[in-house]
């Protein structure tokens, strides 16, 4: 089934290379499934998101974005169709994590924050401070994770999406990409050293 999709999706590829304006559409069609289980994992870990915008939210904007670039790109294989995604996403998911970060946004002007029988003005600004510098640090260290992932080589950054925006296991990463499971292990290993490393040993959440 899997190997039919891929098929399927080469097809809309490669009649997306050849002008076909219809292709453009079968495209995002054949890859919806797969990118809102990326939404679905990649909006789990933006708690400050995930409180205001849902899946479907995530998937229909970043699809958005792809659609867009595919008219701008041309994309030889469901490969790097999948990167493409992944990248859309994750763009996306940082522009939503920055709105609701904002001194203007919806979330600074709400009222869920005050403590149950402490209602006072002051106990909620109390609060809304405490939760907005929690939001910043959390936003400042996704920006540089994901500045991170765009640095990486791109081998290395491959194999990083693939497990931590999709969840692959190795065997699947191997089969995938065409290489050796020791290979990606290797591959995983130093992706996630060279992030660390630009977190200055932090992790992303």
């Amino acid at each position: 089934m899997e190997k039919q999709h891929e098929e399927g999706l080469a097809d809309c590829l490669a009649r997306l290379r050849a002008g076909e304006l219809q292709a453009r559409e079968d495209v995002i069609a054949s890859a919806a499934e797969r990118m809102r289980a990326i939404a679905r994992r990649m909006l789990a870990r933006f708690p400050n998101v995930r409180r205001w915008e849902d899946t479907d939210d995530l998937f229909q904007a970043a699809a958005m974005r792809l659609h867009r670039t595919l008219g701008q790109l041309s994309i030889d294989s469901p490969r790097d169709l999948l990167a493409l995604a992944v990248l859309q996403i994750r763009r996306e998911l940082l522009d939503l994590a920055r709105s609701h970060a904002g001194p203007e946004s919806h979330a600074a002007h709400q009222g869920t924050n005050a403590i149950p029988g402490q209602g006072s003005a002051a106990g909620q600004i109390v609060e809304r401070i405490e939760d907005a510098a929690t939001t910043a640090s959390s936003l400042d260290r996704w920006t540089r994770f994901q500045q991170a992932i765009d640095e990486l080589p791109e081998d290395l950054r491959e194999v990083f999406q693939l497990v931590w925006f999709m969840g692959a296991d190795q065997k699947t990463i191997a089969a995938t990409i065409g290489c050796s499971e020791r290979t990606v292990k290797n591959r995983w290993r130093a992706a996630r050293l060279a992030i660390r490393s630009a977190l200055d040993g932090e992790p992303p959440e």
